[in-house]
């Protein structure tokens, strides 16, 4: 049973198997945006300091 690939998907893998080189590329923008270790403070900061209602929607709580 073949498996549905849109255009652009099809696009894609034809294109990057013509230029190779821009796999390196793509990694490159990859690490500059996505791939970066983060410190656990930023985790912590995340974390609610206020506690949840336990309706949320619930206005007259």
């Amino acid at each position: 049973m073949a498996m549905y690939e849109s255009e652009h998907t099809k696009f894609m893998r034809e294109w990057m198997a013509k230029h190779p080189q821009e796999l390196e590329e793509q990694k490159k923008g990859r690490a500059l945006w996505w791939d970066k270790p983060q410190p656990l403070q930023t985790q912590e900061d995340r974390d609610a300091k206020v506690p949840v209602k336990p309706y949320y929607y619930d206005a007259n709580h």
